[in-house]
């Protein structure tokens, strides 16, 4: 992502600025408080949200405007050019983002451009300042790698940070030799109590016996934990000397060779270069001799040829005239052909003259007007008069077919009207039928009643069920109060107390007269009634509706409905009528329309007739005939005119060629007065003999000039493979070229057992068994064999271990059983809360733990995992920064934390190094940090005053480093002159209170 132009409102002291056409290496350069830190913090707030009220950065608000925020103007490279947009709103600001494409949106689209990136993520990445800096400043030596490696990790010394809190948080819990410390002085009274807890229990023999019984078992389980650990560690390592025992051994053997063969000098590849010369030097030496002998044969053949010089200045006219030969004889054929066409033409002249059969002579003929004009009017008026003739048919027709239709329908609406009822009769029937009761009202009433008998039934269901079971619970709690008296009665009777066998008995008989009384009780339902006497009602309006009173009301509607349709359909027919009759008329308006357009086409086509000379009869029914008659005649009368011209032009070209053809003759052939085509041929052959000579003097000349200075570079490049394969034998300070190979062979050897000795080191660098161990299993005849005896022999302390466990389980038992009553009680119970605060603040202290390890793990993960590939990147930074003092970077073997490696190998720790050289350190890892890990995301890289310290030329080198970097944006910042000298002066934007402009 790059940023383009910058549209601030209103934002701290900067009030409605705009910075355009920002470059890939932008340098914003102003005094202090100009508006560097305001111009940035714009930034971060348009992309990311402007600070709360809460948070504790500044919000930047204007003093002196209204307007707060503004847009940025950036190019995407996947989405394309967008405006991001932000004022004040919500507590991060309203923001709005509009594509180039069209697409609009709010904080979703941004966070996609954004790749989802927060704020704290983006300043440790891509943001530089002076605070990163100054936190090396203020950090104590052994603090300075762990902070390199959390910068590298995450941007920040986040990562340091959590490693000392976690750190610090364990420390107050635990030392293993403090005594501040939670543990610690819970694990002291601890111990005390356990003394008194043993004083109180002296004087029980037995429990004593146990003790010393329990701790002999923990002593033999602790020995058999130590042995269990021992084990384990020895097939680890006789595990990891398997995996490694071929290689060692080959190592071994690898050195011994190496050490045989000792120091070498030998030129670098040497076999090889001196092959190379041997297979040139001698092709070089046949060449030379080859060329020489083709140098002597040139120079005799060139003597020999001589072209004639008078002919080939002549060649030009020659050619000309040769060229036009072969096309005498085509003149000649065309010749014939124009003069029998010009007979066919004055034959066509003829034919077309007798079929105009007009009295005209031929320059009258051709005077007749025939222009595109005249041809379209007679093209129109012949159309117009065939199309007014289709146009009468077709009218006629329609005429025909229109009269007949209009006769039908005539005649149907003539039937129709005999078929509807009088008025008289209708008015009956409509008066029969409104006097009658309304038969849907009925049928209405009947549904109406049949739906309340549905609903009476239902809701009386649903009470019964009720009803039944409330009745069902009644008599469950009766029973149960039953059972309960019948109790109290049976208590009662067997402890004689009479009081409550009289409330038992009496309770029991009351109860059971309840329940009878209930059984037999019966509620009278008017529901019933009511049901009865709507199914009554109901019955009389169906007998009501099917009587014969309502069967002939239903003949009078039928026929009515009848009518009713055949009213309809007469008024149908009578439309269908009018719009016949309204067609029939535009029928007849079109006939006379017609007659109008024949009458005024019939006037043009005189007129067109009269100024072509042609008589009215043939105009009437031939006048386009004659036109095309005329333009025939017109037409052949001018091409029979060419065809005499062309015959003329073809006599003189013959003339000129022949002429022209016998001077040549006569100059340059022995053989005269031949025809003309044999005189061409010979002068053709004789300039391509001349020709042939001409070029192969020239081409054998200038082969003669290459050949001359292919022999000049032959002979120079020979003495230069002399003498280098002279310096070849001198270099490795041999005789012959025998002794030359026999060393080679040594160095290649050697080179290859190197090469092979690196190998196998890089195998064994990973390897956790020293030397000393190495040198030990290297005695071991069979390494699977000792593996098995002490996997044999952890099985069996595993087997012991747990019987012991056992037995103590069993002894803490019956101890537990002995520890009741008196002091050794009270102390016990001191024993064991005090003993539960140590447990609760262990697992408190093993929470940090935990957190520790996971965050270790998270560290080794990425140093194996995404770390190499940033170091890689950041020691070729380094090495540039350092002007190649300083090459490698290597992680620490344990923990967090660097090494840096100088170019006469010399390590050095991190705090070791000078402030300038671990700032330096600093921005490499930050830098490729950026590069690597978080490539994808190129966005801005913004820097402010974070090269102060260096001194100028470690400043010029930080800012050719970042030049170079194409991918990321760079948008500096700066209060100091003389860094502008190191820039371009059109990427130069100097800040003064609040304003923008270009420096000079």
């Amino acid at each position: 992502m790059k940023i383009l132009e910058i549209y601030i409102y209103g934002y701290g002291q900067l009030e409605n600025v705009t910075i355009k056409s920002l470059s890939d290496f932008q340098v914003f350069y102003g005094e202090n408080e100009a508006g560097k830190t305001t111009l940035m913090a714009f930034i971060h707030g348009v992309l990311f949200g402007f600070p709360t009220k809460q948070s504790t950065e500044l919000r930047y608000e204007p003093k002196h405007s209204t307007k707060y925020g503004g847009k940025l103007r950036i190019f995407h490279e996947e989405h394309g050019y967008a405006v991001i947009e932000r004022v004040k709103g919500k507590a991060a600001g309203d923001v709005n983002v509009i594509m180039d494409s069209g697409a609009v949106g709010g904080e979703e689209l941004l966070k996609q451009l954004l790749g989802n990136f927060d704020r704290s993520l983006f300043q440790s990445v891509f943001s530089f300042n002076l605070q990163g800096l100054q936190n090396i400043h203020q950090m104590k030596g052994e603090e300075i790698g762990k902070f390199l490696f959390s910068a590298g990790t995450l941007g920040t010394e986040q990562l340091s940070k959590a490693e000392s809190f976690l750190q610090k948080e364990l420390d107050v819990r635990f030392k293993p030799s403090g005594k501040k410390p939670i543990l610690n002085e819970k694990l002291q009274e601890l111990h005390e109590l356990k003394g008194q807890l043993k004083k109180a229990a002296a004087k029980n023999n037995e429990y004593e016996q146990l003790n010393q019984k329990k701790e002999k078992i923990h002593q033999e389980i602790h020995r058999i934990n130590g042995m269990l650990l021992e084990t384990g560690e020895k097939i680890n390592k006789i595990k990891e000397w398997k995996r490694i025992e071929s290689v060692v051994k080959e190592n071994i053997w690898t050195e011994k060779e190496l050490n045989e063969l000792g120091e070498i000098d030998f030129p670098v590849r040497g076999v090889e270069r001196i092959e190379k010369l041997n297979q040139l030097i001698h092709p070089y030496k046949a060449e030379i001799t080859s060329i020489t002998n083709r140098v002597k044969g040139l120079q005799e053949e060139i003597a020999r040829i001589k072209p004639n010089p008078e002919l080939l200045q002549n060649e030009p006219s020659i050619l000309t005239l040769l060229d036009q030969v072969p096309i005498m004889e085509q003149l000649r054929m065309e010749k014939q052909q124009t003069e029998q066409k010009l007979s066919e033409y004055e034959e066509k002249l003829l034919i077309t003259r007798e079929k105009l059969h007009l009295p005209l002579s031929e320059e009258e003929i051709l005077n007749i007007n025939t222009n595109i004009y005249m041809k379209n009017q007679v093209e129109m008026v012949t159309r117009k008069k065939k199309k007014l003739e289709e146009v009468k048919d077709e009218l006629e027709n329609h005429y025909q077919e229109e009269k007949m239709g209009l006769d039908e329908i005539e005649k149907e609406v003539r039937a129709a009207e005999g078929k509807i009822l009088p008025q008289k009769e209708r008015l009956f029937l409509e008066e029969q039928v409104n006097q009658k009761s309304d038969k849907k009202s009925l049928e209405w009433e009947i549904k109406s009643i049949q739906e309340k008998i549905e609903f009476y039934q239902q809701e009386h269901e649903r009470k019964q069920a009720v009803k039944n079971k409330i009745k069902s619970d009644r008599k469950l709690q009766l029973l149960l109060f039953e059972f309960i008296l019948f109790g109290i009665f049976l208590y009662g009777l067997l402890t004689k107390q009479w009081f409550l066998l009289a409330v038992g008995l009496v309770g029991c008989i009351g109860i059971v007269f309840f329940l009878v009384k209930g059984a037999n009780q019966t509620k009278e339902d008017n529901i019933w009634q009511l049901i009865n006497s709507l199914k009554e009602k109901e019955k009389t309006l169906q007998e009501k509706l099917h009587t014969t009173e309502y069967l002939n009301i239903k003949s009078f509607e039928n026929q009515l409905i009848a009518d009713n349709q055949k009213h309809q359909e007469l008024q149908f027919l009578k439309l269908k009528l009018k719009q016949q009759q309204s067609q029939y008329e535009k029928i007849v308006s079109k006939f006379e329309d017609w007659e109008l357009a024949a009458e005024q086409n019939k006037e043009k086509l005189l007129s067109i007739s009269k100024e072509l000379n042609i008589p009215e009869y043939i105009a009437n029914s031939f006048l386009a005939e004659a036109f095309e008659f005329i333009e025939q005649y017109k037409s052949i009368s001018r091409e029979k005119s060419q065809f005499v011209l062309r015959i003329k032009e073809i006599n003189q070209q013959h003339s000129l060629v022949e002429e022209g053809l016998r001077t040549f003759e006569a100059r340059f052939l022995q053989e005269k007065g031949l025809e003309l085509h044999n005189s061409a041929y010979l002068l053709r052959n004789k300039l391509k003999e001349e020709h042939e000579k001409l070029i192969m003097s020239k081409e054998r000349a200038l082969k003669l000039e290459e050949l001359k200075a292919d022999l000049n570079q032959k002979v120079q490049e020979l003495e230069l493979l002399q003498t280098e394969h002279t310096k070849l034998l001198l270099g490795a300070r041999v005789d012959s070229e025998q002794q030359f190979y026999k060393l080679g062979e040594m160095a290649k050897k050697k080179e290859e057992l190197l090469e092979k000795h690196r190998q196998l080191q890089n195998q064994l660098q990973y390897s956790l068994l020293s030397n000393e161990d190495k040198e030990g299993f290297l005695s071991v005849p069979d390494s699977a064999e000792l593996i098995k005896q002490w996997e044999l022999e952890v099985t069996h302390l595993q087997e012991k271990l747990k019987k012991d466990q056992d037995q103590m389980a069993a002894i803490n038992f019956e101890i537990q059983v002995l520890e009741e009553g008196g002091i050794y009680s009270d102390i016990l119970h001191q024993f064991k809360q005090k003993n539960y605060e140590l447990t609760e603040a262990a697992k408190e202290w093993s929470v940090y733990r935990l957190a520790q390890e996971v965050l270790m793990e998270t560290i080794d993960k990425y140093k194996n995992v995404h770390l190499p590939r940033m170091l890689s990147k950041a020691e070729e930074y380094l090495y540039f920064l350092t002007d190649g003092i300083y090459n490698r970077i290597h992680l620490q073997k344990s923990g967090t934390g660097f090494l840096v490696e100088r170019n006469d190998h010399t390590v050095f720790e991190a705090n070791e190094l000078s402030q300038a050289t671990t700032e330096q350190l600093y921005v490499s890892i930050r830098l490729a940090l950026a590069t690597t890990l978080y490539e994808k995301y190129q966005f801005p890289i913004i820097i402010d005053d974070s090269f102060v310290n260096f001194d100028a030329k470690r400043t010029q080198k930080v800012i050719e480093l970042l030049s170079s970097f194409k991918q990321n944006q760079i948008l500096f910042f700066t209060c100091h002159h003389h860094l502008l000298s190191n820039f371009e002066k059109e990427n130069v934007l100097c800040l003064e209170k609040g304003t923008v402009q270009i420096t000079s």
